[in-house]
């Protein structure tokens, strides 16, 4: 069976550098709640909403073309399986095209036969569509 993983691209009139940027500030555009740092290979992080917590060490980290985020640890206390998310990666791909950038985002391990896909599809949606755009955008994401 071929698993398809949440993936989704956002494009606009931003720099890859910017677009590398504003990826890594994590607390500007996903979470407000964030302890660690997602700017360097091997950089350990953690976002927080409520009880609810992911641990992420970053594993590629390729300036304005590719990011890795693999999952060390969570809590997703609304779920069976608690600990749905570890062992995936969340994975950035930076790509110029002629008078903007794309950025495309997958979840390597959310797929939809996963219990947390639907909600997580939209959160993801939310955050990436929506806040990491406007970061990009209007210089101002909307961190939960």
């Amino acid at each position: 069976m071929n698993q398809q993983n949440y993936q989704s691209s956002i494009a606009a009139d931003f720099t890859p550098r910017e677009a590398f940027e504003a990826i890594n500030q994590v607390n500007q555009w996903w979470a407000k709640n964030f302890e660690g740092s997602a700017e360097k290979l091997n950089d350990v992080f953690t976002v927080h909403f409520g009880e609810t917590f992911v641990t992420f060490k970053v594993i590629k980290n390729i300036p304005e073309k590719k990011i890795a985020w693999y999952v060390t640890d969570c809590w997703l206390p609304w779920l069976k399986d608690k600990k749905e998310w570890n062992g995936t990666t969340v994975q950035f791909e930076i790509v110029p095209l002629d008078d903007e950038t794309q950025i495309t985002m997958t979840h390597i391990g959310l797929v939809p036969e996963v219990e947390c896909f639907g909600a997580c599809e939209a959160g993801w949606n939310k955050h990436f569509k929506g806040s990491l755009l406007k970061l990009l955008t209007e210089h101002a994401g909307v961190p939960q």
